[in-house]
């Protein structure tokens, strides 16, 4: 722990590697969810549960809590 600190005081860019790793990793994600929801048997099975039924209910819920994130 000790040496990635001092590592880290050393480098003043260890920020922007850790970023970048951190949004490649981001991007990988959501690559990965592109891929598997273009498959048309996990589509279906979507189609069946109501995903859009859930995603609507959670809305009031997410503005809620960024109403109180802001103050």
């Amino acid at each position: 722990m000790a040496v990635e600190l001092m590592n880290q005081a050393a480098e003043p860019n260890g920020s922007d590697k850790d970023t970048l790793y951190m949004l490649g990793g981001v991007a990988l994600v959501i690559f990965g969810a592109g891929l598997v929801l273009s498959n048309p048997t996990v589509r279906r099975y979507l189609g069946q549960i109501g995903v859009g039924n859930l995603a609507s209910a959670a809305i009031p819920d997410i503005e809620r809590y960024f109403r109180l994130r802001s103050m």
